[in-house]
């Protein structure tokens, strides 16, 4: 971890919620995309597909396949990913949440909405990292792109369903509002990336991507995973991914058949 991961930056996904690692799984970006190319070709039922009007291609994501994909599974449990984790939440555990697989085929003219995953998923805490990591070189225009800081916001951000914008759950009133992004009142951190890089934030970090309009194809892997604090929330609703018939109670610590341990106790 001493190698892979400095005291900068931990200070800057600390203060951010954000930071970019460069070349930390360079090692990794062959397996990585033989188990993608094997997943485009078999998602899972729960798969979704976008497309975006006026535009040819499609946009599709996955969840939680990290078990079927052998690839993948060699990621979670044999790579650096669960010590760097440890080190940006500064927890003396890791327990691994999900997988979320993203494939933009050229021309897909859809948009990653300007969101904050935490509101959608089932859980609580503040020590959390998801791993964003595209497997070619994203030019910084459609690469991802944080809100520095919003990670510190006192609320949750309103949860919608990005295909009609209506709330995704009945408790409107626990959320706040998108703030407006584009009022200069706000630092937008957005990198260019080479394989093996991957930009680190936290699950309240205010985030989003554009559109691919390129003839280039867009394939990214995401890995969310849990410190410490991190506890489960029942929603009033339906969480995305989610997790039907998991059995738990608010407070309690996630369920380790579900979500493994990798790192510490």
């Amino acid at each position: 971890m001493t190698i892979l991961l400095n005291k900068s930056d931990i200070q800057d996904f600390q203060n951010d919620g954000v930071v970019i690692l460069r070349g930390v799984f360079n090692e990794w970006i062959d397996t990585l995309t033989k188990g993608a190319e094997h997943h485009i070709g078999n998602p899972s039922e729960s798969a979704l597909t976008h497309k975006g009007k006026d535009y040819e291609g499609k946009f599709l994501e996955d969840f939680c396949n990290w078990r079927r994909i052998p690839e993948y599974s060699d990621f979670v449990l044999n790579s650096p990913l669960a010590p760097i984790a440890a080190g940006l939440m500064e927890s003396t555990s890791v327990q691994f949440f999900h997988d979320h697989f993203f494939y933009k085929e050229a021309l897909s003219g859809t948009l990653t909405p300007w969101h904050q995953d935490l509101p959608y998923y089932c859980v609580s805490g503040h020590q959390t990292v998801s791993f964003w990591l595209p497997l070619e070189p994203r030019e910084k225009s459609v690469s991802l792109k944080s809100l520095a800081g919003s990670h510190s916001f006192k609320k949750e951000i309103r949860p919608t369903n990005w295909a009609n914008n209506e709330s995704f759950y009945e408790d409107d009133d626990a959320f706040m509002d998108m703030p407006n992004v584009d009022n200069g009142d706000f630092e937008i951190k957005q990198w260019k990336t080479e394989p093996g890089d991957v930009i680190a934030f936290n699950f309240k970090t205010i985030h989003g991507a554009s559109a691919n309009k390129t003839d280039d194809i867009s394939r990214t892997l995401s890995f969310r995973l849990l410190g410490d604090d991190v506890v489960y929330r029942n929603r009033t609703g339906r969480t995305s991914p989610n997790f039907p018939n998991i059995n738990q109670k608010n407070g309690e610590r996630l369920r380790e058949d579900w979500f493994p341990v990798i790192w510490g106790n």
